[in-house]
């Protein structure tokens, strides 16, 4: 209280960053899908053999992919396509460039049915700044 007293603009911008924290897990929560850092998908991967999309352009997947993933550009992207209908039960994972486009893709895949729908937490970037391997080309 005290501090409070001394600093009220410190004390005004530290509730509003925590409301904004709330709001950001609270949102997260109800968005009908999960955020994952790359250990967390790594371990999706080998114990529930998730379906891994990247969403970039092909040039961006052939330099560098997460091994076993599938190129799905968002300019093609549909909840029907036919790598993605089968897999509406198995864990989905959304790859994109840096954590941000794939949010929308989600959202459509959730409204399509698919109901264990994960997103790549700061996208190829961060699954690279872990240090974790890339493949390239098309394989």
């Amino acid at each position: 209280m005290a501090f409070a007293g001394r600093h009220p603009l410190l004390s005004l911008a530290l509730a509003g960053i925590t409301l904004a924290l709330i709001y950001n897990e609270i949102a997260g929560r109800l968005s009908g899908y999960r955020r994952l850092g790359p250990a967390q998908l790594t371990a999706l991967i080998n114990r529930d053999n998730a379906l891994v999309v990247d969403l970039r352009p092909i040039a961006d997947f052939d330099k560098g992919h997460i091994a076993g993933s599938k190129n799905v550009q968002m300019s093609q992207f549909d909840p029907e396509n036919k790598q993605l209908a089968p897999a509406k039960a198995l864990p989905v994972v959304l790859v994109c460039k840096a954590g941000e486009s794939a949010d929308g893709a989600a959202k459509r895949l959730r409204k399509a049915g698919f109901t264990n729908v994960n997103v790549l937490e700061g996208g190829i970037q961060a699954w690279q700044s872990a240090d974790l391997p890339l493949v390239k080309g098309r394989g």
